[in-house]
Formats: structure tokens, C-alpha cells, sequence
């Protein structure tokens, strides 16, 4: 449930903020009329999103047990990793300069009489914070579904993301009163570091199954065995591993790949998030 919530947070709050500093512009500038445009792009991206999504789970689901879907399981967690890490990259290099560049594009298609553009615009954003929430879900049923409480994990799962998603909508509503005067620094800094956690997990489970199909070979001696103390199926167990990558029979290379990652991405993100030398004896 933590996972989907703090996913569907960002996430969300990534896609609204895009979609509420375009209709907080449009609305300055007299250009209301053109808020349907906007509002067609995000209905169709989210049409996309659900289809998509559930097509994909339902599709994989037929090959349950299978390693077919232990295949598809390690291609999802490796790839929402990847999604993790590009995607809080992205926005700490973009957040500061993206209203200026929403602006930009919406003066663009205006002067154009492109009432299309704005529709597009919002569907970009929408459809790829949705395909990264949808990757990212996936991957976390998937690695829920091995529990003998599957069922019931799997509804705290959705549940944790609605939660995410209507608190998300809520901050958008208070970004589109306020404009573009929120800033969400610190909250997209706080939350980068929480899922490169995330990423670091998948990355792990992602090695588990690669050894568990053969793949890999190397560093499969079992470093503890704390199932006895803190089982990985057990509510607690699941949220550490939620959280932290937890597992309670971890590999050598388990282990080696979730510090690694660790190591080098939070080291890297917040190097990048420090203040350059001298900045603050230059401001005015």
C-alpha cells in the first residue's frame, strides 16, 4: 500500500502540475475557452492508461506460475527501476525551467490556432506519468502475487494508489489557485530519494529471479535467513520490502546490486541538489 500511495503521489502530482500551470496560464492570458482542449488530452491519457494497464496485467496473469510470467515479472521490475531513476533525474533538472516551457509550447500552439497542441500537451504529460504508473504497479503486484495473501495485498495495493492519486488531484487544485508560485523542491527531492529505495528493491527482485531462472550464477550464497524473526510474506515484512528492498533469504548478489545502486544514485541526486559554490554571495 505505502509503495502505490507515495508512487501514485508523485506521479500524480507530477502529471497535475503540469496540467494545472497549463490551465493557471490560460486562464491569465483569457484563453479559458481552451480549457476543454486540455481536459481531452488528460480523459484520453487516462483511457489509455487503465486500458493499458489492465490489458497488460490480465494478459501476464494467464501465465501465472509459469516462467513466462517470471520473465515478464523481471523485464517490469528492471524496467520500472529504470523509470525511477530517469523520471527523478528528469525532474530535477526540469523543475525549475517548466513553466517557462509550458508557457512557451501553450504561446506556441495559441499562435498557431493548433487548438490540438494544447490537447497534446497535457496528453504527453498524462500519458507518461501514466505508463510509468503503470510499470511501476505491475511490478509491484507482481512481486505481491507470490504471497499466500495475494488477494488482500493486492487491494491495499490499489487502495494505496487511489489514496495517492485523490491527494495528488487535491494538491492540483491548490497549484492551479496558487499558479505557479508552489515549489515543490523539496518534495520532489524528499520523494526521489524514497524511490530510488523503491528502484533499489525491484533491482533486487529482479536479480532473485534471474537466479532463480539459471541466468546468473554468481553470488547466489544466501548472506542470512531472518524468516524466522521477520518473514518477507508477514505484513511487516512486506512493507520493509516495500520500502527498503527487504528480503528475508537475500543473495550475495542481491545485496551487492541493491548497495550499488543505492549508493551511487541517492550519492548522485543529492550531490546534483546542492546549491552551486558561491550562488547565494551572488543573489541580489
Amino acid at each position: 500500500m505505502i509503495p502505490t500511495f507515495i508512487i501514485f503521489l508523485r506521479e500524480g502530482i507530477e502529471a497535475s502540475m503540469i496540467v494545472a500551470i497549463l490551465l493557471a496560464y490560460l486562464k491569465r492570458i483569457g484563453q479559458s475557452r481552451h480549457f476543454r482542449d486540455v481536459y481531452f488530452g488528460v480523459g484520453a491519457a487516462t483511457v489509455l492508461m487503465v486500458l493499458g494497464g489492465v490489458g497488460a496485467y490480465f494478459a501476464i496473469a494467464r501465465y501465472s506460475g509459469s516462467n513466462l510470467q517470471t520473465y515478464f515479472e523481471t523485464a517490469t521490475y528492471v524496467l520500472a527501476a529504470g523509470f525511477l531513476t530517469a523520471m527523478t533525474f528528469w525532474m530535477h533538472q526540469h523543475a525549475r525551467t517548466m513553466a517557462a516551457e509550458l508557457q512557451a509550447r501553450s504561446d506556441q500552439a495559441l499562435t498557431r490556432g493548433n487548438r490540438w497542441g494544447l490537447g497534446l500537451l497535457s496528453f504527453q504529460a498524462v500519458a507518461r506519468e501514466g505508463l510509468e504508473t503503470m510499470v511501476f504497479t505491475l511490478a509491484i503486484l507482481f512481486a505481491n502475487a507470490h504471497q499466500s495473501a495475494a488477494p488482500v495485498q493486492g487491494r491495499m495495493v490499489m487502495l494505496g494508489g487511489l489514496l495517492g492519486l485523490v491527494i495528488a488531484l487535491a494538491l492540483a487544485v491548490a497549484m492551479y489557485r496558487l499558479g505557479t508560485r508552489v515549489n515543490l523542491k523539496i518534495f520532489f527531492r524528499v520523494l526521489g530519494v524514497a524511490l530510488m529505495l523503491f528502484a533499489a528493491g525491484l533491482l533486487a527482485d529482479a536479480m532473485e529471479n534471474m537466479q532463480q531462472l539459471g541466468w546468473i550464477t554468481v553470488g547466489s550464497h544466501v548472506l542470512w535467513n531472518s524468516s524466522g524473526f521477520l518473514p518477507e510474506s508477514s505484513n511487516a515484512g512486506d512493507v520493509v520490502h516495500s520500502l527498503l528492498g527487504y528480503a528475508d533469504r537475500p543473495t550475495v548478489l542481491q545485496g551487492v546490486v541493491w548497495l550499488l545502486y543505492v549508493g551511487v544514485s541517492v550519492s548522485v541526486f543529492v550531490v546534483l541538489g546542492r546549491p552551486a559554490r558561491g550562488a547565494s554571495a551572488h543573489r541580489p
